[in-house]
């Protein structure tokens, strides 16, 4: 799961200015999936770390959280989630947030998020831990690179 210590490498990378979903660590996160303005990153966070370790990224180039999700085969959609898993979450008219399963415990998993803050927001300002976790309840899938 070298992506998985890539995005923990990351831990602590944040906006500057705060708040603006700009910065020279989001900007690279940003233009790896195309994106040259600021814009909310947390897909385009998980994109990169996958980019950085695959040859051949099995992601779908976007920003988009939904999209990523609709556009991926059902054969990478997994409703158990295991270290290294990628969440997605669905807030509806479109928004939805992402990042890496760090950990299982129980009905919860503990997770790295860019774009994010320690209140687990989707448009906080860096990557980080959610302490405590999110439930998998609150969870639209996962999906498994391999």
């Amino acid at each position: 799961m070298k992506h998985l210590d890539i995005a923990k490498s990351q831990m602590g990378k944040r906006e500057l200015p705060k708040n603006s979903n700009w910065g020279p660590d989001v900007k690279k996160y940003l233009a790896s999936v195309g994106i040259t303005f600021p814009a909310s990153w947390c897909m385009a966070f998980v994109y990169w770390c996958v980019d950085q370790h695959y040859p051949k990224n099995p992601l779908t180039k976007t920003g988009g959280v939904l999209a990523q999700w609709n556009s991926l085969p059902k054969s990478m959609k997994v409703k158990v989630p295991l270290p290294g898993d990628i969440f997605i979450m669905d807030f509806g008219t479109g928004h939805g947030h992402t990042g890496f399963v760090t950990a299982v415990n129980g009905d919860r998993i503990e997770t790295i998020e860019g774009n994010s803050n320690d209140e687990g927001s989707r448009e906080g300002y860096e990557v980080c831990a959610k302490p405590g976790g999110r439930p998998i309840s609150s969870i639209k899938g996962f999906i498994r690179l391999a």
